[in-house]
């Protein structure tokens, strides 16, 4: 799910400071990449910004506020997910300004891939730390169990979009020059799944996994239960939307 793992992002400011974002998983090797960072120029860390609170992204928060004491950590609340991290979160919302030295990230509440996920913009270069909304030569979940919205995450898709970045730095996979194209190619796809989704609901395909086998006829048995959320998460937007309904588990096109 997480391809070739995570990429957090050290910035290195003046006066010492040092602000990161993600905080990985506590691994040793990614705290000792942390430290040899940051000794060159005697540079502290002083914040971690995270993007959201799925484990890849935050579950190296505690082993971050063992190793430097005095590092505060800030995110947009998830009540009942955050507090399993083991540190004090400090509020972050849509709007903010996140200092950096001279200089400063915007923050932006893009939910839908999770509801607490944030991007964080530097305007003057036109980059969007761009967390998990999109990987390149991939797609991302939309968890539909839990805490994922597909209506939210087309939604942050298009505000993103809206910003004409030149760059994104995504949380996972390589740096995306162009993103352009790659922003429209996902609200393409999610589109083409959805007519997917409506036309196998039309040719008698009520449930989750008759509509999942009818869409990913072949797939990876192992990758069965990603489609079902993908799925459920179609179905969830065509719901809110009055455009399907559902009695028990029995979808049916409105």
């Amino acid at each position: 799910m997480t391809g070739d793992g995570n990429n957090t992002f050290l910035i290195l400011a003046d006066a010492g400071e040092a602000v990161m974002i993600d905080a990985g998983q506590g691994k040793d090797e990614h705290l000792r990449s942390i430290d040899d960072h940051l000794r060159p120029g005697g540079h502290r860390l002083r914040r971690v910004l995270v993007t959201h609170a799925h484990p890849d992204h935050a579950s190296g928060a505690s082993a971050i506020d063992r190793t430097h004491p005095g590092v505060r950590f800030h995110k947009y609340p998830w009540p009942g997910e955050d507090e399993q991290f083991g540190v004090e979160w400090q509020r972050l919302g849509d709007a903010d300004r996140v200092d950096i030295g001279a200089d400063a990230l915007s923050v932006l509440h893009t939910p839908g891939h999770s509801p607490d996920h944030l991007a964080f913009w530097h305007e003057a270069s036109r980059t969007l730390f761009s967390g998990d909304l999109v990987i390149a030569g991939g797609s991302v979940m939309i968890h539909s169990t839990g805490g994922g919205n597909l209506a939210e995450y087309l939604a942050s898709l298009e505000r993103i979009r809206a910003l004409a970045p030149a760059r994104l730095l995504p949380a996972h996979g390589p740096v995306i020059d162009e993103p352009l194209p790659v922003l429209t190619r996902y609200i393409e796809h999610r589109m083409a799944r959805e007519a997917q989704v409506l036309n196998a609901l039309r040719t008698g395909r009520h449930t989750v996994q008759a509509i999942a086998e009818s869409i990913y006829d072949g797939l990876d048995p192992a990758l069965l239960p990603a489609a079902h959320e993908t799925v459920r998460a179609h179905l969830d937007k065509l719901r809110l939307e009055g455009r399907a309904a559902v009695d028990a588990d029995r979808w049916s096109v409105v």
